[in-house]
């Protein structure tokens, strides 16, 4: 009963987040600055917890990676943002992208052990793989920006490199 349910909530914080990516079909270059510090900030959030959660070593270095690298790429961001004289505007899509990561944080606190490991790597399974369905279908497209678009074509290949990466952790908790 609780993998059904953590695999529903898994589910659900997938959909949610894919959900939130499509809500914005076309937004402007200053959500789209917003909801990339928002996607980091919530990554950076989870992977703070699984640092100090998780007993796996393999889980520990992957989330101090995930900390160090989007901390870097929001970092990225907020220079561009001030060179450009953009403020990073909050959308529907950034507000959903923090509560989710509000709702996975609540729920990761509740678990312990191997079932927390195996919801905090699931979850980096699915968000990385709806962070870079939103870059290819809807940041990226709709930046009007060039520095911008070309930040964010730059960034994707580290995304990828995330999501193969979890997915390889995920294979090993099997």
């Amino acid at each position: 009963m609780k993998k059904m349910i953590n695999s529903f909530l898994i589910g659900l914080f997938a959909f949610a987040a894919t959900t939130a990516f499509a809500q914005s079909a076309a937004p402007n270059d200053a959500q789209i600055a917003g909801i990339v510090v928002a996607a980091n900030t919530v990554d950076i959030n989870a992977g703070k917890l699984a640092g100090k959660m998780s007993h796996n070593k393999e889980v520990r270095t992957f989330a101090r990676q995930m900390v160090t690298d989007h901390t870097g790429v929001n970092k990225q961001a907020t220079a561009l943002v001030k060179k450009l004289k953009v403020t990073p505007e909050d959308s529907d899509t950034s507000k959903s992208l923090k509560d989710g990561g509000e709702a996975n944080i609540t729920k990761l606190k509740g678990l312990n052990g191997k079932e927390f490991d195996k919801a905090y790597v699931d979850n980096e399974v699915t968000y990385h793989q709806a962070v870079i369905d939103a870059l290819d279908k809807t940041l990226i497209p709709n930046a009007k920006n060039v520095e911008l678009k070309n930040t964010l074509v730059k960034v994707r290949p580290a995304f990828v490199a995330h999501l193969e990466h979890a997915k390889h952790i995920q294979a090993s908790l099997k």
